[in-house]
């Protein structure tokens, strides 16, 4: 037998999808930006491993000579992403959907046990509700940056009006550095979402677009049944 349940509020499914182009538009903008002073990479005892980004990476994606471009979009866009995370949180804490995200005491142990199962190690995967522990720590981690890129964003762009930001955040320099690697932690987490979402189907996407989804639910054997009718 097969039953229609309520899975993703329609608050959710409208933070969640407006989210996804704001972010995009913020990073592309910041990429527009981080141009003009391209100074990360990874180096080890004076030997440079990885910068970030070739020249050619500029060209191929059309960032070259778009600061001020950059800094419209930017500047613009980061009000719809702080009032979009406004919304999401009040929606959770007000809502009681907080219990489903943040991440349990057991959660960092099962994480490792899902982490096996989606990688085929391991036959079971741990007992969850809406969520798995992976994904508790995940969505719990996103919010989290989700707030420390605004911090760190109103330190950079304002650093003499937010100084006592910019002072919480270790200086200008800093908050900058911290900015940047919320942004690659975005590009990842973007990606392993997609991937998992490509693995888990089309019939849970579905539900992050109308919010149901179609459950299988076995019926009770008829001894079962009727114990239960004698009760009533």
């Amino acid at each position: 037998m097969k039953q229609i349940k309520e899975k993703h509020s329609l608050a959710m499914r409208w933070t969640h999808w407006v989210n996804f182009p704001i972010l995009t538009i913020m990073i592309w903008s910041g990429m527009l930006i981080y141009w003009a002073d391209d100074e990360y990479s990874i180096t080890l005892f004076g030997h440079t491993f990885f910068k970030f980004f070739p020249e050619w990476f500029y060209k191929k994606f059309g960032l070259v000579h778009r600061l001020s471009e950059g800094m419209a979009f930017h500047f613009l866009f980061m009000w719809f992403f702080f009032l979009n995370g406004i919304l999401y949180v009040a929606y959770t804490l007000f809502s009681g959907e907080w219990r489903e995200l943040v991440p349990q005491k057991k959660s960092f142990k099962e994480a490792w046990l899902v982490l096996l199962h989606d990688l085929h190690i391991r036959k079971m995967a741990p007992p969850q509700n809406k969520y798995n522990a992976a994904q508790r720590i995940a969505y719990t981690a996103i919010i989290v940056m989700g707030i420390g890129s605004v911090i760190t964003g109103l330190a950079i762009y304002k650093p003499v009006q937010f100084y006592y930001l910019t002072w919480i955040c270790g200086g200008y320099h800093f908050a900058r550095i911290l900015h940047f690697a919320l942004t690659i932690g975005y590009v990842l987490f973007f990606v392993i979402h997609i991937v998992q979402v490509i693995l888990a189907g089309w019939k849970n996407f579905s539900s992050v677009i109308n919010g149901f989804e179609v459950i299988d639910t076995k019926p009770k054997p008829v001894i079962e049944k009727a114990h239960d009718e004698e009760k009533d």
